[in-house]
């Protein structure tokens, strides 16, 4: 029996502190389109509140229609579990399209567990009639080339399980057509994290964050580190540590400490000094965009910062090898730092005598959520 209502259930998934500002602008244009009933799933893989609940409420995201409240663990622990968790739910809600964002755990357990669903209904879309959702990856085909990267492998495999592709940045295109992804099934329609940005930029500038962290009008440094690949050893993140104290004595750096990164400063006894390495809880999303767009330098492993500091002109020095982002560096204030001392002070030493112009890349305009909404209702019309 094939189901051949205009309404098309779409169940966005949630789990991880870059999920939220993606998704809130696609529940925005979801809401705007009657042919849509967007629905929030939250995996709970990140449980903590600054780095979960407060993003609800500092941007407009609707509650979770449903919590899966998996919590931390390793990564095959968290992932079986989401994967475990999120089962049920398709089997209670039918939905007809599971939407994942980035590359989290979160995103490509409950890709892999909606591939191999099927509804209890068909139903039809532009390629025909099926009876398992379709799943939509938000930020695919980026790639590092590095699969020693946890994440590397979570896009890969997301991408490869996913029938409907929109992509942030023309690498993307790229890569997705290098690996044989049919290209009727690839949208580039931009970066829907910076549709966030734009949209909060505003709020954002009358945060009290500098004056609360005592900084006044000195200038100052922001720095975030979670990857395991800079954290979890505790002799690399000293090395790491000592070499941004020195970066840090010709301006403080703030730093933001992600739980993970905390749990391994308190088990290993690394204490920055506080007069260089202000260290702070985990930021709500304005505050810490208040930093970002305030701050004279950026150093981050993170994907997202890259991105940002990108819009907002910003210099930053990513503390990798590698980006799966290469449009913040061929268009945008990003530069790969290393993770070693000399690479790390040269790359800084540069950028001090010459940041070098930026421009935004293509389509990084705030309406990349629109673009998505408008291309599901069309791949979803019936008759």
């Amino acid at each position: 029996m094939v189901n051949f209502t205009h309404l098309t259930k779409i169940f966005c998934i949630v789990g991880a502190r870059p999920n939220f500002m993606k998704v809130a602008p696609l529940m925005r244009a979801f809401a705007a389109r009657q042919s849509i009933e967007a629905r929030i799933v939250h995996t709970g893989q990140h449980y903590d509140e600054k780095l979960s609940k407060i993003f609800f409420d500092e941007l407009g995201i609707p509650r979770p229609d449903v919590e899966l409240e998996v919590g931390s663990g390793t990564l095959a622990v968290q992932t079986a579990e989401v994967m475990r968790r999120f089962e049920p739910v398709l089997i209670a809600e039918q939905p007809h399209a599971v939407l994942v964002v980035g590359d989290v755990n979160s995103t490509i357990a409950c890709s892999l567990v909606t591939a191999r669903f099927h509804r209890n209904t068909s139903f039809r879309w532009v390629h025909g009639v099926r009876t398992r959702p379709v799943v939509i990856h938000v930020e695919a085909g980026l790639r590092s080339f590095d699969d020693d990267m946890p994440e590397e492998i979570n896009r890969k495999l997301t991408d490869a399980a996913s029938d409907v592709l929109f992509v942030s940045e023309a690498s993307g295109m790229k890569n997705l057509a290098k690996e044989g992804v049919p290209a009727d099934r690839c949208f580039f329609v931009g970066n829907v994290m910076i549709d966030t940005l734009m949209a909060a930029r505003e709020r954002a500038m009358q945060s009290g964050v500098i004056e609360s962290l005592g900084l006044g009008g000195r200038p100052y440094g922001l720095l975030t580190l979670h990857r395991p690949s800079n954290v979890d050893d505790p002799a690399v993140l000293r090395a790491l540590l000592d070499t941004l104290d020195q970066i840090a004595r010709d301006m403080p750096l703030v730093f933001p400490v992600h739980p993970r990164t905390r749990a391994r400063l308190d088990q290993s006894g690394i204490k920055p000094d506080p007069a260089r390495l202000i260290l702070t809880e985990p930021l709500g999303y304005l505050d810490f965009l208040k930093l970002m767009a305030k701050a004279k330098l950026v150093l981050t492993d993170s994907g997202g910062v890259q991105e940002e500091t990108t819009v907002l002109g910003v210099p930053c020095l990513t503390l990798r090898d590698n980006t799966e982002r290469p449009a913040t560096i061929t268009d945008g204030t990003n530069r790969l730092a290393g993770t070693q001392r000399a690479s790390i002070l040269q790359a800084f030493a540069t950028l001090q005598q010459n940041a070098g112009p930026a421009k935004v890349p293509p389509l990084w305009d705030g309406r990349a959520a629109e673009r998505v909404a408008e291309v599901l209702v069309n791949l979803f019309v019936t008759p």
